[in-house]
């Protein structure tokens, strides 16, 4: 039977791809994530697989989200399946379990989060995002309002808000779709 997906990330070259494009040093890009030079180069020579918590340092450092990198270490495709109980976004991934759902550089991305994340974490797309709660509960914090989101709730937000959330009961379920950051998608004024 054919294997929908055993490809492995290259995140390593989208890293060094990112900071050449941004004319960055590994030292800039170091001191701006907190992270050593000598780990950056690992990673960036495939020697080394960050942690999930690492990749979102090292794409604040370069202006970019976590997600953007993963989209860009992995090939597109037409039609692409992620099964269940497919674990190989993640492996070995402490809690939360973060499931990229869309792969690929496209024009959409969709994490399935499990547990909590760093609810210190504030977040700010520049596309428009939905998180809907699929199991448990959430509470969000969005343009200076707070939210408790429950199973079957669903916020959207424009692009730039500024927000952070954090899971309020265990094995909690949170769907988020964003558009892609290298999407244009700010509203243009049309003719009237």
């Amino acid at each position: 039977m054919y294997d929908e997906y055993k490809e492995t990330l290259r995140v390593g070259a989208a890293v060094r791809r990112r900071r050449r494009s941004l004319e960055l040093t590994l030292a800039t890009v170091a001191e701006r994530s907190g992270l050593s030079v000598p780990f950056l180069s690992q990673v960036e020579n495939e020697r080394a697989r960050p942690s999930r918590r690492s990749l979102e340092k090292v794409a604040d450092a370069l202006g970019t989200t976590a997600v953007e990198l993963l989209a860009a270490a992995d090939p597109a495709r037409s039609v692409d399946l992620v099964r269940a109980d497919d674990s190989s976004v993640e492996e070995g991934a402490p809690d939360p379990v973060v499931r990229n759902l869309v792969r690929g550089h496209h024009q959409m991305h969709a994490q399935e989060f499990v547990g909590d994340h760093d609810p210190g974490r504030e977040f700010q797309l520049r596309n428009d995002v939905l998180m809907h709660v699929t199991e448990g509960a959430v509470e969000v914090e969005a343009d200076g309002r707070a939210y408790r989101l429950v199973r079957g709730d669903t916020l959207y937000l424009t692009g730039g808000v500024r927000h952070r959330w954090r899971a309020t009961v265990p094995e909690t379920r949170v769907l988020v779709v964003a558009v892609a950051e290298h999407i244009d998608a700010v509203d243009e004024p049309g003719p009237k």
